[in-house]
C-alpha cells in the first residue's frame, strides 16, 4: 500500500478472514432442544430478579416445502433482535426466555415483574415484562411472521406460542432449505437423523456411514450430501468434502448452503479466484442474507487485485449487513478508499469498524489507523469544483 496506514492490513485482514473461517455456521448445538413440542420443560424454582418462561411452537414454510434445517428463533424487543434457540429439523422449537431487561424497563409495571418469582406459571407480570416483543424466526431467503409474545402467554400449564410461517422473498432464487428433502424415502431419512445425531456427539467417523447410507438409498439427498462434506472436513478430509458438496449442488443447484461450503474451503486453501468464482454464484441466488458471503467476495477480489470489484462488494455488504454482524465489510473499504487516496470517506468507514469492535488489541490498532487517516484527509487537496 501506498501509506503505512494500511502497511499491516494483508497480514490483519488474513487473520480476521480466518478467523471468519473458523466459525462456521452449522447445524447448532447449543441455545434449543431437538424434541419441540414433544418435550415438557423443566421449570426451575426463581427467586429474587431471575426468571425464566419457557414456550414451544413450531416453524412452518408457507408453501408447504418441509423444514429440514434448524432455524434460528429469535425475540424482537423494539428493535433488539436476540436469538433464544433453535428448532429441530421438522420445525418444533422448545426455548426458554430469560429475563428481558429492556422489556422490563419500559414496562409500567418492571418493579412488580422484578420482584415476582416464577414457578411454571405465567404472571401478570411477566406478559408485562413481555409486552413490547415479538416472536420472529430467521431463516435466509425468508421473511418471518411475528408472533406478538404477551398475547401468546398463559395464565397456566405450558406455553405453546402456535406456528411461525416463514414466506419466500420474491427477489431470492437460492435458500437454506433444499427442495430434493420431501422426496427422500423412509430409510434415508433416518439414516440422515441417526448421522446427525452421531455428528452432535463427535463421533464424526459412524455418522459419516449414516451420511454415506443415506445418499446412497437416495442420490438426490442434497442436505446429507452436506453433512457427509461437513463430517469428511471435520476428520482433514477436504478433497472428498468438497466432491460432496458439489454432489449436493448437482442435486439442487438452489440449495445455498453447500456453496457456503464450498467458499469457506476455498478461504482456508486462500484459493482467491475459486472464492470470487463461489460467492459471485452464491449471491447470484441470493444477494440480501449473506454479508459475510459479500464479505468473503469483497476479499477475493481484494487479494486478486480487483479493487473496484472489492469496492462495489464491501458496499453491497455494509448495505445488507443492517445488524452489523460484518464489521470487517467496514475496514475492507476502507482500506479500498484509502488506496484510491478518498482518505475523508475511509476515515468514516474505519470509525464505524472501531465503533463495531470491542474493546481490546485490535481495536487500538484500529484506532490509530482511523487517526492516521484523519490526518491524512486534513492535509488532502479539497476536491476540484467541477466544470460547467
Amino acid at each position: 500500500m501506498k501509506h503505512s496506514v494500511w502497511s499491516s492490513l494483508p497480514l490483519t485482514l488474513a487473520i480476521t478472514l480466518f478467523a471468519a473461517a473458523q466459525g462456521r455456521p452449522g447445524r447448532p448445538t447449543t441455545g434449543g432442544t431437538s424434541t419441540g413440542r414433544r418435550t415438557t420443560p423443566t421449570f426451575p424454582s426463581a427467586s429474587g430478579t431471575q426468571r425464566s418462561t419457557f414456550v414451544t411452537g413450531r416453524v412452518a414454510l408457507d408453501d408447504g416445502t418441509p423444514v429440514t434445517d434448524s432455524v434460528a428463533i429469535q425475540t424482537n424487543c423494539r428493535g433488539q433482535l436476540r436469538t433464544r434457540g433453535y428448532s429441530d429439523s421438522k420445525g418444533y422449537f422448545s426455548i426458554e426466555l430469560s429475563s428481558n431487561n429492556s422489556a422490563l424497563a419500559a414496562s409500567s409495571d418492571a418493579s412488580e415483574s422484578m420482584s415476582t418469582p416464577m414457578r411454571g406459571n405465567v404472571s401478570r407480570s411477566a406478559t408485562n415484562e413481555w409486552q413490547y416483543c415479538q416472536l420472529q424466526a430467521n431463516l435466509p431467503g425468508y421473511t418471518s411472521r411475528q408472533l406478538e409474545l404477551a398475547s401468546r402467554l398463559q395464565d397456566m400449564g405450558p406455553n405453546d406460542v402456535g406456528t411461525i410461517t416463514l414466506h419466500r422473498m420474491e427477489q431470492v432464487e437460492g435458500f437454506t432449505i433444499s427442495a430434493t428433502s420431501a422426496a427422500a424415502p423412509s430409510k434415508a431419512k433416518k439414516d440422515y437423523e441417526k448421522g446427525l445425531d452421531q455428528a452432535k456427539k463427535g463421533k464424526f467417523e459412524e455418522a459419516q456411514h449414516k451420511f454415506e447410507s443415506a445418499v446412497a438409498a437416495y442420490p438426490n439427498y442434497a442436505v446429507a450430501w452436506v453433512e457427509l462434506g461437513r463430517v469428511q472436513n471435520e476428520q482433514h478430509a477436504a478433497d472428498a468434502a468438497r466432491a460432496s458438496f458439489e454432489h449436493a449442488i448437482a442435486a439442487d443447484s438452489k440449495f445455498v448452503t453447500p456453496y457456503q461450503e464450498l467458499a469457506r474451503l476455498a478461504l482456508a486453501e486462500k484459493n482467491w479466484a475459486q472464492l470470487d468464482a463461489i460467492t459471485d454464484k452464491l449471491l447470484e441466488l441470493n444477494p440480501i442474507s449473506f454479508p459475510e458471503i459479500w464479505f468473503y467476495n469483497a476479499a477475493a477480489n481484494y487479494y486478486l487485485q480487483r479493487l473496484p470489484d472489492c469496492e462495489k462488494s464491501a458496499r453491497q455488504g455494509i448495505h445488507v449487513d443492517a445488524q452489523h454482524h460484518v464489521p470487517k465489510l467496514e475496514y475492507l473499504l476502507a482500506a479500498v478508499l484509502s488506496d484510491k487516496h478518498n482518505y475523508q470517506e475511509a476515515a468514516e468507514h474505519m470509525r464505524n469498524f472501531v465503533r463495531l469492535l470491542p474493546p481490546g488489541a485490535e481495536n487500538d490498532a484500529a484506532q490509530k489507523q482511523a487517526e492516521k487517516l484523519e490526518q491524512l484527509s486534513a492535509k488532502a487537496e479539497p476536491p476540484k469544483p467541477s466544470a460547467p
